[in-house]
Protein backbone atom coordinates (compact mmCIF):
# COMPACT_ATOMS: atom_id res chain seq x y z
CA UNK A 1 0.00 0.00 0.00
CA UNK A 2 1.24 2.94 -1.17
CA UNK A 3 0.68 5.13 2.09
CA UNK A 4 -1.06 8.20 0.85
CA UNK A 5 -2.58 11.36 2.24
CA UNK A 6 -4.35 13.60 0.93
CA UNK A 7 -5.70 16.71 2.20
CA UNK A 8 -8.38 18.70 0.18
CA UNK A 9 -10.86 21.27 0.61
CA UNK A 10 -14.73 21.08 0.67
CA UNK A 11 -15.74 19.27 -2.46
CA UNK A 12 -18.82 21.58 -3.50
CA UNK A 13 -15.93 24.49 -3.62
CA UNK A 14 -12.48 22.99 -4.11
CA UNK A 15 -11.72 22.76 -7.93
CA UNK A 16 -7.63 21.73 -7.22
CA UNK A 17 -8.70 19.33 -4.71
CA UNK A 18 -10.86 17.55 -7.06
CA UNK A 19 -7.73 17.28 -9.87
CA UNK A 20 -5.50 15.51 -7.39
CA UNK A 21 -8.28 13.34 -5.73
CA UNK A 22 -9.63 12.38 -9.05
CA UNK A 23 -6.69 10.73 -10.15
CA UNK A 24 -5.84 9.05 -6.79
CA UNK A 25 -9.88 7.28 -6.90
CA UNK A 26 -9.66 6.88 -10.95
CA UNK A 27 -6.55 4.86 -10.30
CA UNK A 28 -7.64 2.48 -7.70
CA UNK A 29 -4.44 3.96 -5.63
CA UNK A 30 -4.94 3.91 -1.64
CA UNK A 31 -5.39 6.97 0.19
CA UNK A 32 -6.53 8.57 3.42
CA UNK A 33 -8.54 11.67 3.11
CA UNK A 34 -8.05 14.58 5.17
CA UNK A 35 -10.68 17.35 4.09
CA UNK A 36 -10.05 21.01 5.94
CA UNK A 37 -13.57 23.12 5.54
CA UNK A 38 -12.32 26.31 3.67
CA UNK A 39 -13.34 30.07 4.23
CA UNK A 40 -13.59 29.34 8.18
CA UNK A 41 -11.25 31.55 10.82
CA UNK A 42 -8.36 28.91 11.07
CA UNK A 43 -8.39 27.16 7.20
CA UNK A 44 -5.01 28.87 6.37
CA UNK A 45 -3.84 28.00 9.91
CA UNK A 46 -4.96 24.20 9.52
CA UNK A 47 -4.14 23.66 6.02
CA UNK A 48 -0.28 24.98 7.06
CA UNK A 49 -0.05 22.16 9.28
CA UNK A 50 0.76 20.07 6.32
CA UNK A 51 2.67 22.64 3.80
CA UNK A 52 3.71 25.94 4.22
CA UNK A 53 2.33 27.17 1.03
CA UNK A 54 -1.28 26.98 3.18
CA UNK A 55 -3.24 25.65 0.37
CA UNK A 56 -4.76 22.15 -0.74
CA UNK A 57 -4.08 19.90 -2.49
CA UNK A 58 -0.93 18.64 -0.80
CA UNK A 59 -0.60 14.65 -1.08
CA UNK A 60 1.76 13.37 2.20
CA UNK A 61 3.66 9.82 1.85
CA UNK A 62 6.04 9.37 4.50
CA UNK A 63 8.21 12.46 5.06
CA UNK A 64 7.60 13.49 1.47
CA UNK A 65 5.13 16.63 0.91
CA UNK A 66 4.11 17.26 -2.66
CA UNK A 67 1.49 20.49 -2.94
CA UNK A 68 0.18 21.66 -6.28
CA UNK A 69 -1.76 19.36 -8.04
CA UNK A 70 0.09 19.33 -11.02
CA UNK A 71 3.23 18.42 -9.18
CA UNK A 72 1.28 15.77 -7.75
CA UNK A 73 0.17 13.87 -10.28
CA UNK A 74 3.56 14.14 -12.06
CA UNK A 75 4.55 12.32 -8.69
CA UNK A 76 1.81 9.97 -8.88
CA UNK A 77 3.02 9.45 -12.26
CA UNK A 78 6.71 8.41 -11.59
CA UNK A 79 6.03 6.75 -8.55
CA UNK A 80 3.71 4.16 -10.48
CA UNK A 81 4.81 3.77 -14.33
CA UNK A 82 2.77 1.08 -15.42
CA UNK A 83 -0.99 3.09 -14.54
CA UNK A 84 -1.28 5.48 -17.81
CA UNK A 85 -1.43 8.53 -15.54
CA UNK A 86 -0.15 9.99 -18.98
CA UNK A 87 -0.12 8.53 -22.47
CA UNK A 88 2.58 5.94 -22.67
CA UNK A 89 3.13 7.14 -26.17
CA UNK A 90 6.09 9.87 -26.42
CA UNK A 91 4.25 12.83 -28.74
CA UNK A 92 1.15 11.93 -27.11
CA UNK A 93 2.39 12.26 -23.63
CA UNK A 94 3.87 15.91 -24.50
CA UNK A 95 0.42 17.14 -25.70
CA UNK A 96 -1.15 15.56 -22.16
CA UNK A 97 1.48 17.81 -20.50
CA UNK A 98 1.15 20.74 -23.14
CA UNK A 99 -2.49 20.99 -22.21
CA UNK A 100 -2.12 20.51 -18.68
CA UNK A 101 -0.14 23.21 -18.21
CA UNK A 102 -1.82 25.48 -20.12
CA UNK A 103 -5.05 24.52 -18.08
CA UNK A 104 -2.52 25.22 -14.76
CA UNK A 105 -1.89 28.55 -15.90
CA UNK A 106 -4.21 30.24 -17.34
CA UNK A 107 -8.35 31.08 -18.08
CA UNK A 108 -8.39 33.50 -15.08
CA UNK A 109 -11.05 34.89 -15.78
CA UNK A 110 -12.93 31.80 -16.44
CA UNK A 111 -12.72 30.54 -13.45
CA UNK A 112 -13.38 33.79 -11.57
CA UNK A 113 -16.67 34.31 -13.59
CA UNK A 114 -17.68 30.67 -13.38
CA UNK A 115 -17.23 30.02 -9.80
CA UNK A 116 -16.62 26.26 -8.93
CA UNK A 117 -20.13 24.59 -7.45
CA UNK A 118 -21.14 21.02 -7.90
CA UNK A 119 -24.87 21.58 -7.20
CA UNK A 120 -26.72 21.45 -10.78
CA UNK A 121 -28.67 24.35 -12.44
CA UNK A 122 -26.50 27.08 -11.24
CA UNK A 123 -27.39 30.41 -13.43
CA UNK A 124 -25.09 31.35 -16.19
CA UNK A 125 -23.73 35.11 -15.65
CA UNK A 126 -22.85 37.68 -18.18
CA UNK A 127 -18.95 36.56 -19.32
CA UNK A 128 -16.93 39.27 -19.70
CA UNK A 129 -14.91 38.98 -23.48
CA UNK A 130 -12.34 37.55 -21.55
CA UNK A 131 -14.27 34.89 -19.60
CA UNK A 132 -15.96 33.79 -23.17
CA UNK A 133 -12.65 33.41 -25.20
CA UNK A 134 -11.30 31.56 -22.18
CA UNK A 135 -14.51 29.20 -23.12
CA UNK A 136 -13.62 29.25 -26.67
CA UNK A 137 -9.99 28.35 -26.14
CA UNK A 138 -10.88 25.38 -24.12
CA UNK A 139 -13.95 24.14 -26.52
CA UNK A 140 -11.18 24.32 -28.83
CA UNK A 141 -8.88 22.24 -27.10
CA UNK A 142 -11.43 19.89 -26.49
CA UNK A 143 -12.15 19.50 -29.87
CA UNK A 144 -8.82 19.06 -31.43
CA UNK A 145 -7.91 16.54 -29.00
CA UNK A 146 -10.85 14.59 -29.53
CA UNK A 147 -10.90 14.53 -33.04
CA UNK A 148 -7.49 13.05 -33.52
CA UNK A 149 -8.13 10.72 -30.56
CA UNK A 150 -11.93 9.56 -31.30
CA UNK A 151 -11.11 6.24 -32.52
CA UNK A 152 -8.78 5.47 -29.20
CA UNK A 153 -11.58 5.89 -26.33
CA UNK A 154 -13.88 9.13 -24.78
CA UNK A 155 -11.17 11.10 -23.35
CA UNK A 156 -8.88 13.74 -24.16
CA UNK A 157 -6.50 10.98 -25.55
CA UNK A 158 -8.51 8.71 -25.73
CA UNK A 159 -7.67 6.81 -21.85
CA UNK A 160 -8.63 8.52 -19.05
CA UNK A 161 -5.25 10.75 -17.94
CA UNK A 162 -3.78 13.37 -16.28
CA UNK A 163 -4.85 15.75 -18.85
CA UNK A 164 -8.39 14.93 -18.25
CA UNK A 165 -8.03 15.24 -14.52
CA UNK A 166 -6.60 18.50 -15.23
CA UNK A 167 -10.10 19.79 -16.92
CA UNK A 168 -12.39 17.28 -14.92
CA UNK A 169 -13.27 21.03 -13.21
CA UNK A 170 -14.04 22.73 -15.65
CA UNK A 171 -16.47 20.07 -17.36
CA UNK A 172 -18.44 20.05 -13.94
CA UNK A 173 -18.61 24.46 -14.61
CA UNK A 174 -19.76 23.86 -18.01
CA UNK A 175 -22.52 21.28 -16.93
CA UNK A 176 -23.65 22.94 -14.04
CA UNK A 177 -23.69 26.14 -15.49
CA UNK A 178 -25.40 25.23 -19.07
CA UNK A 179 -22.90 26.33 -20.94
CA UNK A 180 -23.25 26.14 -24.77
CA UNK A 181 -21.20 23.95 -26.34
CA UNK A 182 -20.95 21.63 -29.20
CA UNK A 183 -21.89 17.78 -29.61
CA UNK A 184 -18.04 16.77 -29.22
CA UNK A 185 -17.14 19.04 -26.48
CA UNK A 186 -20.47 18.31 -24.71
CA UNK A 187 -19.67 14.26 -25.23
CA UNK A 188 -16.67 14.92 -23.54
CA UNK A 189 -18.52 16.80 -20.75
CA UNK A 190 -20.80 13.54 -20.23
CA UNK A 191 -17.99 11.16 -20.14
CA UNK A 192 -16.44 12.67 -17.40
CA UNK A 193 -19.04 13.24 -15.72
CA UNK A 194 -19.93 9.43 -15.76
CA UNK A 195 -16.80 8.06 -14.48
CA UNK A 196 -17.65 6.32 -11.60
CA UNK A 197 -14.83 8.89 -9.30
CA UNK A 198 -16.42 12.06 -10.54
CA UNK A 199 -19.63 10.55 -9.44
CA UNK A 200 -18.51 9.43 -5.98
CA UNK A 201 -16.92 12.73 -6.11
CA UNK A 202 -20.04 14.90 -6.70
CA UNK A 203 -21.77 12.78 -4.55
CA UNK A 204 -20.10 13.93 -1.48
CA UNK A 205 -20.73 17.16 -3.15
CA UNK A 206 -24.02 17.11 -2.37
CA UNK A 207 -23.91 15.56 1.05
CA UNK A 208 -22.08 18.84 1.68
CA UNK A 209 -24.32 20.86 0.67
CA UNK A 210 -27.30 18.81 2.07
CA UNK A 211 -25.25 18.90 5.53
CA UNK A 212 -24.69 22.85 5.41
CA UNK A 213 -28.18 23.53 4.56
Amino acid sequence: MPGYRLIIGDKNKSSWSLRAWLLLRHFDLPFEEVLIPLDQPDTTDRIREFSPAGRVPILLRGTETIWDSLAIMEYLAERHPALSIWPADAAMRAQARVLAAEMHAGFAAMREELSFDCQPGRRQPELSMTGRSDVGRIADIWRRARLHNEDRGDFLFGAFSAADAMYAPVAVRFDRYGVALDDICQTYVAALLQLPAMQAWLADAGAETADSG
